[in-house]
């Protein structure tokens, strides 16, 4: 089975859930106030799970510095201080809505394959506060 290691980071970023092939009020009707323009931010906070074995000689699962690269290259760099909708391709308006959710099924596809082999990505965590969060998971 082996070991885990998470690390969290940290990005702002603005969104809005709207779809611009509904109505104004089915937009209204499914999102509530997250569909007023022009969005609205978050401390969003990512929580990002890896396992595998253990190294014999560094005693970690994955070297810190190459997680925390991978995270500044594909979280916070891209995410923070933008609008999900507005700057970032995948969740342009008619396309996935930026919900946590979607937001770390987006996520996983970018971190795994950065994983050297024997490391696998278990889990991503996306909170935009205490009381909401979105994950992905391994099945």
């Amino acid at each position: 089975m082996g070991s885990s290691l998470t690390r969290v980071v940290g990005f702002t970023a603005r969104h809005r859930y709207f779809k611009p092939d509904w109505s104004p009020e089915r937009n209204r009707a499914t999102f509530g106030e997250c569909t007023a323009e022009p969005g609205h931010a978050h401390d969003y906070r990512c929580s990002i799970t890896v396992g595998g074995e253990i190294d014999s000689v560094t005693g970690m699962v994955l070297d810190l510095g190459l997680l925390d690269r991978i995270l500044a290259e594909e979280v916070t760099g891209p995410f923070h201080g933008k609008h999900f909708n507005l700057d970032v391709a995948a969740f342009a308006y008619g396309k996935t809505v930026p919900t946590c959710e979607a937001i770390a099924d987006y996520l996983h596809h970018k971190i795994a394959r950065r994983l050297p082999a024997g490391v696998r990505l278990i889990r991503i965590r996306i909170a935009e506060d205490e009381t909401l969060s979105g994950e992905w998971a391994e099945s």
